[in-house]
């Protein structure tokens, strides 16, 4: 399918969807009406309700993904889709396709490689969307990723983003669930990418539309992602940090052995000797094992 172009570029809207029966009409409607330049496409994520078929009556390409989270649709999307500009956003009709060309200008003007939609709530039912759970999680999270590999990046979680081309084929997709937006994140980040944020209108599901993220279940998968993130990017930081809680703690439990061994001459709590001197071994284990 030919595309259109605004300034010179080809524009793409990818929308990862699953069981977005309710909303993905509005989505693509949304997105035709607000950036006619584009071509939109969905792909769908075996979704079990009438996605697929509301899509393709929108007018959308539609793609079929069958592996399970939106990791993996990510990795589809950025390979099958060919365009200078991505939009990215969910088929959840929470995001505001009217921002679209505030954050592809700032693309531009500025020679950007990715912005990001930084969610501001509107409306009384946004809460039930974006609960106190998310947004709390999303600040640590977020709070965490910016102490490691810095960056001034205040929404990390946000999936309404637009990129680059250069930004799209240079990204690896490795994570398969919600955790993409953190390596989205890091990406950027690592490889010294200009980026920036964008405020935008962030409002609620449509009624009887539920949000697939779990607050726990994703927030810990998500942290598990940062924490592979920081081994692989900054192992001498990752194990000297390590290495100093082992040490540390090893010395605190030695201490007490030591003085009593200096009072009475002997070492009544063996076990716990052992357990300093093997967490002391491991301290030394993990600060050398970065040199190999």
């Amino acid at each position: 399918m030919k595309q259109k172009s605004y300034r010179g570029n080809s524009i793409a809207v990818i929308l990862p969807c699953y069981n977005e029966e309710l909303a993905v009409k509005s989505v693509i409607a949304s997105f035709q009406a607000s950036v006619p330049e584009a071509t939109i496409y969905v792909f769908d994520n075996n979704s079990t309700d009438r996605t697929v078929e509301f899509a393709k009556q929108a007018g959308a390409v539609v793609h079929r993904v069958k592996h399970k989270g939106k990791g993996n649709v990510v990795r589809r999307m950025f390979a099958d889709v060919e365009a200078d500009i991505y939009i990215m956003a969910d088929g959840d009709d929470t995001y505001d396709a009217s921002a679209a060309h505030r954050l592809m200008d700032k693309l531009l003007d500025e020679q950007l490689d990715m912005v990001v939609g930084r969610r501001e709530e509107i409306g009384e039912k946004t809460a039930a969307t974006y609960r106190h759970g998310h947004r709390f999680g999303n600040r640590m999270l977020t709070g965490a990723v910016m102490s490691i590999f810095g960056g001034k990046f205040t929404d990390m979680l946000s999936g309404y983003r637009v990129f680059s081309r250069r930004y799209v084929k240079s990204f690896p997709a490795l994570a398969k669930g919600f955790e993409t937006e953190t390596e989205l994140t890091v990406h950027a980040l690592e490889l010294r990418m200009p980026y920036d944020e964008v405020a935008t209108p962030y409002g609620s599901r449509p009624e009887g539309s539920t949000s697939k993220l779990s607050t726990y279940k994703d927030g810990i998968k998500i942290l598990r992602t940062i924490i592979n993130l920081y081994v692989s990017e900054r192992p001498f930081m990752f194990f000297t940090v390590v290495s100093l809680i082992l040490g540390i703690i090893s010395l605190l439990l030695f201490s007490g052995v030591f003085i009593e061994y200096l009072d009475t001459g002997l070492v009544p709590r063996l076990p716990t000797a052992i357990l300093s001197v093997a967490l002391m071994l491991s301290a030394i284990i993990s600060f050398s094992a970065d040199w190999y």
